[in-house]
């Protein structure tokens, strides 16, 4: 171990796979380490046995909710936008040749007490439930308005200057009512919070954009797609590639300490007596949680279920958006299932999540709305953790440190940080301009 390396990459979460990953392939040598003696970190999946061990104590789950080995429970479950930037950070490193995905089934939203179908174009507008009949029509007009927007020609922005023009004041321009809204902005823009309306305008209308161009590649019932086998196998993935770019992995290394220099720059990494040494380490929160401080904290409910949940017209893969004044929030509730169709439990078995950003001091009582959405479930597990930014200076002390995951659902905001984090690491900005049909090979339609 007593070498130099370019970079020190402390955890194997995705994140840090990720960017071990890319770091490898632009030829920097990484060694990559981790205390635990699996791969995953805080986003590993779990088989049941582990599942058991980590929430009830024991080894010994029932027998009648089928082998262990069946499944793989994400401890971070999150969907992937089909034309979104995770997926192209896969096709541009070509790890897609490690994996299999599948189509989400279903992408739902929660209002007024009740569970629908999102709406994602003009056309599905026109047929919702969610509005009457002349919301439908409004809403129309602005659906078109945001598939025919090209930020590059003007004759599409109808005299609107987006970078300048509120969410809200290009929205009432349209003269859509508060349930439109929040749908728009929750469940298909993908806002957390309701800050997105007074800020420009032309974030929404990307992230619109980018909803229904994913929900075109698969003419699916949703713009989502997820692994066979479940997120486990993506830190998997990226760290095979790192390894094919010569990156060296070393797992079950305790104690993985940071040694720094007389100016406070880190220059090394000390585990068993071992140092080796670095120009700058990459890691998450908690190998450093001096650089880092505590931002909030996300409560998860995950229940075993035999049965889809209710009024998702039968989807073994959803997600269901709660947005927040639905609830009476300050930020959104997320449901995630997944099932045998993606490989992450028996036949017959269903695995679905609710979380949410804890907002009392009773998180457990939080995520009500959400589990009384599932009906039946056959196992419920409970739990929070806490979330960290960090807080040190990259440029003075060499340690580029990842957020915790949120409590979303999907993987926007995660491969944001990674994309900031690789631009601070190398100086340069990641070119995803890929051709996403040359995804198809590695995709289950």
């Amino acid at each position: 171990m007593d070498e130099e390396y370019d970079v020190i990459v402390l955890g194997t979460g995705l994140k840090e796979c990720i960017l071990s990953g890319l770091l490898s392939v632009d030829g920097l040598k990484v060694l990559h380490m981790d205390r635990n003696d699996y791969y995953g970190g805080e986003s590993s999946s779990l088989n049941l046995i582990q599942l058991w061990k980590r929430f009830r104590g024991s080894d010994k789950p029932p027998s009648d909710l089928g082998p262990s080995r069946d499944y793989n429970v994400d401890m971070i479950p999150k969907f992937m936008m089909a034309n979104g930037t995770l997926v192209r950070t896969l096709i541009h490193t070509d790890v897609t040749k490690y994996l299999s995905f599948k189509a989400v089934d279903g992408s739902y939203v929660f209002n007024k007490g009740k569970i629908h179908k999102v709406p994602a174009t003009d056309m599905e507008a026109l047929r919702s439930p969610l509005m009457g009949l002349f919301e439908k029509r409004r809403a129309r007009k602005f659906f078109i308005y945001v598939q025919e927007y090209k930020e590059n020609d003007p004759k599409t922005h109808e005299g609107l200057d987006l970078t300048r023009v509120t969410t809200k004041e290009l929205i009432s321009k349209y003269g859509l009512d508060d349930n439109t809204i929040d749908f728009i902005g929750h469940a298909l823009a993908l806002h957390r919070d309701d800050r997105y309306l007074y800020e420009p305008a032309l974030d929404t209308v990307k992230r619109m954009k980018l909803y229904a161009e994913s929900l075109a590649r698969f003419q699916g019932g949703s713009p989502y797609i997820y692994p066979l086998y479940g997120l486990g196998e993506l830190p998997q993935a990226f760290a095979r590639l790192s390894a094919v770019y010569g990156g060296t992995y070393m797992l079950n290394k305790p104690e993985c300490k940071v040694e720094f220099d007389l100016e406070g720059k880190a220059c090394g990494v000390t585990s068993e007596g071992e140092t080796a040494r670095c120009k700058k380490v990459v890691c998450d929160p908690s190998y450093l949680l001096n650089k880092a401080r505590k931002v909030g904290k996300v409560a998860r409910a995950i229940a075993i279920m035999s049965h889809p949940i209710p009024n998702t017209d039968e989807s073994h893969s959803v997600q269901v958006i709660l947005p927040q004044k639905q609830l009476g929030r300050k930020s959104d509730m997320y449901l995630f299932c997944s099932s045998y169709s993606h490989n992450v439990a028996p036949k017959g078995k269903f695995i679905a999540f609710v979380s949410a950003e804890v907002e009392t001091d009773r998180p457990e009582l939080e995520l009500k709305p959400g589990i009384d959405l599932l009906g039946l479930v056959d196992e419920l597990f409970f739990e929070t953790y806490d979330r960290y930014e960090p807080v040190n200076e990259p440029s003075l002390d060499n340690c580029f440190i990842s957020t915790s995951y949120d409590a979303t659902s999907h993987f926007e905001s995660t491969v944001m940080d990674v994309l900031s984090m690789y631009t601070m690491i190398t100086g340069k900005a990641l070119d995803l301009s890929v051709d996403l049909s040359a995804a198809s090979a590695a995709e289950e339609y």
